[in-house]
């Protein structure tokens, strides 16, 4: 391994399985289209839920994917966080060399064991204790999805895995930055991954009136910085990168989408789930991410947005956007890719990673689709309903999670 700090971060690899598709391709096609991936929730039966969309991973087999024990042991958001892993590896050309470097593992989630300490719940009441699963306590735990990856690759390296909300996927890049710039590491798989698409989660969520309820028209229901937005819609998926030094990337002949330019965080420290009105804390770490970078607002082309379809969440970020890049804010794209995926959880940070690698890479932004009636406090250019194709070399992705957790990735073209 080279020295610490000796070196600039790039990704070599991609891989993701959302509502969109079960490849990275797959999903940026879908994306570029303006393609919704919501519909009714087949996953439960939700018809006596006030929602009863979701935007859910549809058509993947685990079965075709691990052994029956490993399957049996693992949870969703881990067999979902393993094909995306394995994908992220192929497609950095490491598949069968893997083993040979120093490797290390961040795969954060958010609710990664939510469904299966459900169903346990629902078995001890129904079976009682003798049918509870041996292995249920370790596969509900947060870092087994990061765990179980290092196990089916073969990484004997650092294992992280870190839970920050809904900015959990963006953290897992700030995550793998640190521990290629230091030295610990010659290669990182790192990305985001949940799937809880459950009836408690979704009763919770209900509760706290956060959900769209547009059950009629479901593929209209995520509609980011549109006046009618009533709601996020709730969503799984895993998208995973493989990160490594530029010096010795370039030096395999690797495949570059673009430099992890930097990384910043802060907390609005304010409430548990309402953001900070003004977007002061938000603004923050889109500013530190950029200094740290050393890129003038003005730089960048694209931000991808935390857009959720909130209507307090996309004010707030219309607001940090304009602090953060004063009057360069009216010249950005901005992009809400939650628009055709819903919201991924722990993934949806990554998910914003990969839209920005792959605008800078394929020179094409993906649009906000369902953007019909603007809000006057939403004044942004949201790319609406159809993709642009534009240069890209700079960009940023927003990642704002409950808590308080603002997460800001900076990514730039490699020439």
């Amino acid at each position: 391994m080279s020295g610490p700090g000796a070196d600039r971060v790039v990704v070599t690899g991609i891989g993701a399985l959302t509502p969109l598709g079960l490849t990275l391709r797959e999903t940026w096609d879908g994306l570029l289209a303006g393609r919704s991936g919501v519909g009714p929730i087949s996953q439960f039966d939700a018809s006596g839920f006030p929602t009863r969309i979701a935007a859910e991973v549809t058509g993947f087999d685990p079965s075709g994917l691990l052994p029956v024990k490993r399957m049996n042991r693992s949870s969703r958001c881990t067999q979902l966080a393993i094909a995306a892993a394995r994908e992220a590896v192929d497609d950095a050309g490491l598949g069968a060399s893997l083993g040979d470097r120093e490797a290390a593992v961040v795969i954060n989630s958010a609710v990664s064991g939510f469904g299966g300490i459900e169903e346990a719940t629902h078995t001890l009441q129904d079976a009682g204790m003798r049918r509870i699963s041996p292995s249920f306590v370790a596969s509900s735990l947060t870092n087994m999805a990061a765990c179980e990856v290092a196990i089916d690759l073969g990484v004997h390296g650092p294992v992280n895995a870190s839970a920050l909300a809904c900015a959990s996927g963006t953290h897992a890049l700030l995550e793998a930055r640190q521990l290629l710039l230091a030295g610990a590491a010659d290669v990182v798989v790192a990305g985001g991954a949940d799937a809880s698409i459950t009836p408690v989660m979704f009763a919770g969520l209900s509760a706290m009136r956060g959900l769209s309820r547009n059950n009629e028209h479901p593929q209209q229901a995520s509609r980011p910085f549109d006046a009618g937005r009533d709601g996020f819609v709730f969503g799984e998926g895993a998208v995973v990168f493989t990160l490594e030094r530029l010096s010795e990337a370039r030096a395999r002949g690797a495949r570059i989408y673009g430099e992890v330019s930097s990384a910043a965080m802060t907390n609005d420290a304010f409430h548990i789930v309402a953001p900070e009105p003004e977007g002061t804390y938000a603004s923050q770490a889109i500013s530190r991410a950029l200094a740290k970078a050393r890129l003038d607002p003005s730089d960048i082309d694209l931000v991808c947005a935390h857009g959720t379809s909130t209507q307090a969440n996309d004010r707030t970020e219309t607001a940090a956007i304009h602090r953060a890049f004063g009057a360069h804010a009216s010249r950005l794209a901005v992009t809400a890719p939650k628009s055709m995926t819903g919201h991924l959880i722990g993934a949806a940070g990554a998910l914003g990673a990969l839209v920005c690698l792959m605008s800078i890479t394929d020179a094409a932004v993906p649009p906000t689709i369902n953007y019909a009636d603007p809000d006057p406090e939403c004044d942004l250019d949201y790319v609406p309903n159809e993709a642009r194709h534009q240069p890209v070399r700079h960009a940023v992705t927003n990642a704002f999670g409950f808590g308080g957790q603002n997460c800001v990735v900076a990514f730039s073209a490699v020439a």
